[in-house]
């Protein structure tokens, strides 16, 4: 079986919103080993919906529809449908009852206008919505489509998501009789030609139903291996031996062989070792400590970030000498030590990283251009002693991607300094 995503609605071609929603359908259907062939992305127009109805159900056995299906006049969806199909519409009661329920808790009226809401397509399987209003529909589009299915779904991303994994991945699984498994292999500090080299005589060897992408990110780049099957033990064993292949040549760089971020990475490094940690931070203003403690349990590691921006901050917070920052200036090697090491002392930490740099987009130098980033990571030694190193970086784009890229590179010094410590 093959699929399509069609997402519906203005605000996503003309870039309000970003399409989340055809990304969370392919990983799920790639669960019950069904593979997305196309994602659309169409107009409110019932005409332009029509075409794309009739387009992707030609080729695909199952079409995934969401957006469209909401009161106002901008959700054509269902209407685009009964014209394809030629078929009416169906009280579904369930659905009028929740509607009821729903707006007696916000202590709303309930109008008959509302009852449209409630009316799916004749011959449809109703999807119940547990998050909002509309239904959602499962509905055999007959021999003229070889009866392939259209699946219709809200477009808000909390309402779509209950759906599929309620309703339609579990109808869809008995039909697919195949299976897919992808395994990400997140790596850091290495780039995507270089990377490739490394694995070429693994990528060369590649078994016929398993195939690898590469992942750019700000990082470096990350790999997808997958691999499809009707045996779910040979698929899941193929694909484990290409993962390990991989992981054998370019470990080094590797963080993890699942969707982790960084930042999760090595809060459960240190959550596991028993250590602490804390940061310094200049140009990024807080984005690696906001980054750590995004990540739940971090309270367990995370005593606390110092945001010292100005150099009177520095040397109030951190111990930074004057003498440095004015033989050095902030943007150095000898103050990003200063900055990790006071912090270190300061905090009472196990380990403790340091950020000053230059985002932009002005306030460079020849010798110090925006994009330097000058980085320290100071930890504790077992006897006691402190040791405090620092490294220079150059990366490159508008402030925020400049700051994104800093507390990038801060939490790879992190994970490299950890994995050096007894």
């Amino acid at each position: 079986m093959k699929a399509d995503i069609i997402s519906i609605g203005d605000e996503l071609l003309k870039g309000h919103r970003v399409n989340t929603n055809a990304p969370f359908i392919a990983r799920a259907l790639g669960t019950i080993g069904i593979p997305v062939e196309r994602i659309v992305t169409c107009s409110d127009d019932t005409e332009s919906i029509w075409h794309a109805l009739v387009s992707s159900l030609r080729d695909a056995d199952i079409v995934l529809v969401t957006g469209g299906l909401g009161p106002t006049r901008d959700d054509r969806t269902r209407k685009a449908v009964q014209d394809l199909l030629g078929r009416g519409l169906s009280f579904y009661p369930d659905a009028w009852e929740r509607i009821e329920e729903l707006f007696r808790r916000r202590g709303r009226e309930v109008t008959g206008e509302m009852r449209d809401q409630a009316m799916v397509i004749e011959g449809s399987v109703p999807v119940p919505n547990t998050k909002g209003t509309a239904p959602g529909m499962i509905i055999d589009c007959g021999e003229r489509f070889g009866n392939h299915h259209l699946v219709l779904m809200p477009g808000v991303p909390v309402e779509m998501e209950a759906m599929m994994t309620r309703t339609v991945i579990p109808w869809f699984a008995p039909m697919s009789g195949a299976f897919i498994r992808h395994t990400p292999i997140m790596t850091m500090g290495i780039g995507e030609s270089m990377l490739a080299k490394m694995i070429e005589e693994v990528e060369d060897a590649m078994p016929e139903h398993t195939t690898l992408s590469y992942l750019p990110h700000a990082a470096g780049v990350s790999l997808m291996v997958s691999t499809s099957g009707r045996d779910r033990e040979a698929v899941d064993a193929e694909n484990g031996r290409v993962v390990d292949s991989i992981v054998a040549k370019a470990g080094a760089y590797v963080y993890a062989t699942s969707e982790a971020s960084l930042e999760e990475v090595v809060v459960r490094q240190l959550l596991e070792r028993g250590l602490r940690v804390a940061a310094a931070e200049s140009c990024t203003g807080g984005l690696v400590s906001s980054r750590l403690t995004d990540v739940p349990g971090a309270s367990g590691c995370f005593l606390q970030g110092a945001v010292t921006y100005s150099n009177a901050a520095k040397e109030a917070l951190l111990d930074v000498s004057r003498a440095t920052l004015e033989a050095y200036g902030a943007v150095s090697e000898p103050v990003a030590i200063e900055m990790a090491r006071g912090c270190l002392l300061r905090s009472g930490a196990d380990i403790a990283v340091a950020t000053t740099g230059i985002a932009g987009p002005d306030g460079g130098s020849a010798e110090k251009p925006v994009g330097t980033l000058w980085l320290a990571v100071a930890a504790k030694l077992p006897d006691g002693s402190v040791r405090a190193e620092a490294a220079i970086q150059q990366h490159f784009g508008d402030r925020k991607q400049i700051k994104a890229r800093f507390s990038e590179a801060a939490l790879r010094a992190l994970l490299e300094r950890l994995r050096d410590m007894p």
